[in-house]
């Protein structure tokens, strides 16, 4: 029995989900936890990963640490995404890191966060044909399926924290505030000659920003367990319904929004931006939501090296019979 821990850093968020896994492939999830740590913020032109920032990040890395640390037979595999792979002070910070807490992070390209979204996607919901949306706190990645694979992948840096810091007022979002920075995004679209091939297909979407948006809409049709996302379908009317509703609101108003999470509410907008114009660029009607992502798709890849790992182990030891016998 393993117990096998991922930590996601991300840009606005640190997430741990430890999974035990059975010597016999079963396995089941044993512990989830979220932290918002913001590590993007103000990281400027410079990119400077900054001290409170930081600070928040190992608060938070010291938990998960408390509580991995308890259990037997742990593997560990941590990631760092956006934020850290931007970061100009990066090496200082993943030295602190590792000093302080002997947690050695592994900073994702972002065509390989893309790639874990889409195990995390594939193995959990149908996905023939579609576009795979992970919306973070600093980038977004996209991936274009065609025929059950992967045709297309991209990281590009549009996030919930960095948008907002750019063009948005984090309480009344103004009209002209957001005609630029939806001018912005929609000009990042149309420079990825490729995404074009994912005209009509329906879109996936995952991150934080996006799995509000399910959940705003779960708790506006009173739908229990409302936190239960994963595969709800939205329309892109209902999403465009609800994306108004959201900006209409001033910060307050956005925090008594029911299904929106308070300490994203200054972000929200931001956050969902790359959804309803990703929707509006591909003339795409509807969305399915995923609970499963870069963590699920970096568990599925250790299950699959489980298995190989078992099978070249039996064929050794069943050589190693015939072996014996024959002698």
């Amino acid at each position: 029995m393993e117990n096998f821990a991922v930590i996601d850093l991300g840009s606005n968020s640190a997430r741990m989900t430890i999974t035990q896994i059975d010597d016999d492939g079963t396995y089941s999830t044993v512990k989830q936890m979220k932290e918002y740590v913001r590590l993007s913020e103000n990281m400027g032109e410079k990119k400077v990963l900054q001290p409170e920032a930081i600070q928040r990040t190992m608060n938070a890395l010291h938990e998960f640490k408390d509580v991995y640390s308890k259990l037997n037979n742990v593997h560990l595999k941590a990631v760092a995404t956006a934020a850290t792979r931007q970061a100009s002070n990066q090496k200082k910070f993943l030295k602190r890191v590792e000093t302080e807490l002997d947690i050695k992070l592994d900073v994702l390209p972002g065509t390989m966060e893309a790639y874990y979204d889409y195990l995390g996607v594939s193995e959990t919901l149908p996905a023939t044909n579609a576009v795979i949306l992970d919306t973070g706190g600093a980038s977004s990645e996209i991936v274009l399926v065609q025929n059950g694979a992967i045709s297309h992948l991209i990281s590009i840096p549009l996030g919930s924290v960095n948008l907002t810091q750019q063009y948005l007022s984090t309480d009344q979002i103004s009209a002209s505030s957001l005609f630029e920075v939806m001018t912005f995004v929609n000009d990042v679209y149309s420079s990825i000659w490729w995404l074009r091939n994912g005209l009509n297909l329906p879109v996936i979407g995952l991150g934080g920003s996006n799995r509000t948006m399910a959940k705003i809409n779960r708790r506006f049709n009173n739908i229990l367990n409302f936190e239960d996302i994963h595969g709800y379908r939205l329309s892109r009317h209902s999403v465009d319904d609800t994306f108004s509703r959201i900006v209409s609101q001033d910060l307050e108003g956005r925090k008594a929004i029911p299904g929106l999470n308070k300490d994203r509410a200054d972000i929200i907008v931001g956050g969902l931006i790359p959804l309803t114009l990703l929707m509006r660029y591909l003339d795409s009607d509807r969305i399915t939501f995923s609970n499963s992502g870069l963590r699920e798709g970096i568990l599925f890849e250790h299950l699959k090296e489980l298995q190989l790992h078992n099978v070249h182990e039996k064929a050794a030891m069943t050589l190693n019979r015939f072996t014996t016998d024959e002698a």
